[in-house]
Parts: C-alpha cells; structure tokens; sequence
C-alpha cells in the first residue's frame, strides 16, 4: 500500500520520517520548545502558503473563469464549490493552531515569555511585533475573511450586495494578512538570529 496516495497517508508519513530523523539519527537536544517551534513554522507554511495561493492563484483564476464564463467556459463553479471551501478549512485551522503554537513556543522559551512579548518589554520587541502581527493577521482570518467567504460560497444566505460588500471586505482583508505576513516572517526569523530594536 502506498502512503502517497492520499493526504492522510502522505501527512503520516512525513511525520514518521520526522521522527526516524529526530530519534533514529540521533538528534540531541530536541526538546518541548523545539517541537512547538516545529509544529508553530509546520502550521505556518500552511496558512501563509494557503494565504499566497488565495491572493497569487485563486482570486485571478477566479476572475478569468468569471470572464471566461461569458464566452461559454465553466467559470468559477468548480474553484467556488469544491476548491475554496477545502483550502478554507485548512487556512482557518493552520492560522489557530499557528498562533496557538506560537504563544506556546513564546511560553516555553528561556528568554521571553508571551507576555513579555505581547507587551513588547525589552528583549522581546520583535518577537513581540510578530505575536501582534500574527494576532491581526488570526483576528482577519476568523472575524472578516471567513464569514464574507460564506456568503460569497452560498455557505450563508446573503442578498447580492451583501455578497458584493463581502467579497470587497474579505479580499482587503486577506491583502491586508499578505502585506503583514511580511513583516511578521522578518520578525518571527529575525527574533532567532538576533534581530534586536
């Protein structure tokens, strides 16, 4: 059976060979902070990797599928009901327990504390720019995107100016997360390479 034929199975087997490498190879000093750390940048690569594919490839695709829908081409029917609502999930879930994580890692870490960072004291300024940035970028993705999405995939009854002002709100609000996850990457790798204010 192979493990490469479904998502499932593919998840596992990564994390199987993550193991081997972290036990099996001998890795010394993987500890707690390590594996949330880990698991933090994991969940991460997903929901910034799930944010640039909405903003880079799903939103124009859409809008050529719109446009192409009025020479006889599919449109957006197949993006809208099987895509977006799947890449919706996962965007949400990588986005809490990327933030979740990430309080976590600050919790365990031996030189801030997530409230160290969260009320940038000394030490832990940028670590604690990035937690805020993470933080908009979570309160966007749960408070604005998400529910304008809803209404723009007929998840949830709206009238079509309601699903006019929602695509408007949920697309600056997912641009608004991509100008800011540029900063906060800058923040979250320069806090462990010794970026200081």
């Amino acid at each position: 059976m192979n493990p490469l034929t479904s998502i499932k199975g593919t998840i596992i087997t990564g994390f199987i060979l993550a193991g081997i490498l972290i036990f099996g190879a001998g890795m010394s000093g993987f500890n707690a902070l390590n594996l949330e750390v880990w698991l933090h940048v994991l969940a991460g690569v997903i929901w910034i990797g799930l944010l640039y594919y909405f903003n880079f490839v799903q939103v124009p695709g859409v809008g050529a599928a719109l446009a192409d829908a009025n020479n006889g081409g599919p449109g957006p029917a197949a993006i809208n009901k099987y895509i977006a609502p799947k890449a919706l999930l996962w965007f949400r879930m990588a986005a809490a327990v990327t933030w979740l994580t990430g309080v976590a890692a600050l919790e365990s870490h031996p030189s801030t504390s997530a409230m160290a960072a969260f009320t940038l004291q000394a030490g832990s300024q940028v670590i604690g720019i990035g937690a805020w940035l993470g933080t908009i970028m979570l309160f966007n993705v749960w408070v604005l995107i998400w529910p304008n999405q809803q209404k723009i995939l007929g998840l949830k009854e709206a009238t079509a100016d309601e699903i006019a002002k929602a695509k408007f709100v949920a697309l600056m609000a997912s641009r608004t997360n991509t100008v800011l996850s540029i900063p906060m990457l800058l923040c979250m790798i320069g806090f462990g390479h010794g970026l200081v204010i």
